[in-house]
């Protein structure tokens, strides 16, 4: 199940955040389709946060048909974003990153310094 939390500073409506968390968390295989996602209730007492934003993110989950939400039941991936093809380059990858992210810790760069430095090479990655 995904782990919703938010950041204050990102300047990102909270409701767009959890939207992107999901995507992100379908575009790497954390979720698929007939995974249901937290309750409202449980991502409110989570993250504490307003139920009407959890409402309002889990309804444009369901514009961009990649949720569904069953009455009573809860609110379920519907389509998948993650290509299976992929999927398998992912983990040798992610240890990888893993290795990188603990040599850019003992070089002294704190999460903010390693998010930028990230951001702006895959920004002019392919630019």
């Amino acid at each position: 199940m995904i782990d919703f939390h938010l950041e204050v500073r990102s300047g990102v409506a909270p409701y767009m955040q959890l939207v992107h968390q999901v995507r992100q968390a379908l575009r790497v295989g954390m979720l698929t389709v007939g995974d249901q996602l937290p309750t409202v209730k449980e991502v409110v007492a989570k993250i504490a946060i307003n139920p009407n934003t959890v409402l309002k993110a889990y309804r444009e989950l369901e514009h961009e048909g990649l949720a569904a939400a069953r009455p009573g039941v809860g609110t379920f991936i519907t389509r998948a974003l993650a290509d299976h093809d992929l999927l398998a380059a992912h983990e040798p990858l992610r240890r990888e990153l893993r290795d990188w992210l603990a040599k850019a810790d003992r070089a002294g760069l704190d999460a903010d310094d390693i998010e930028a430095l990230f951001t702006t090479t895959v920004r002019s990655w392919k630019g």
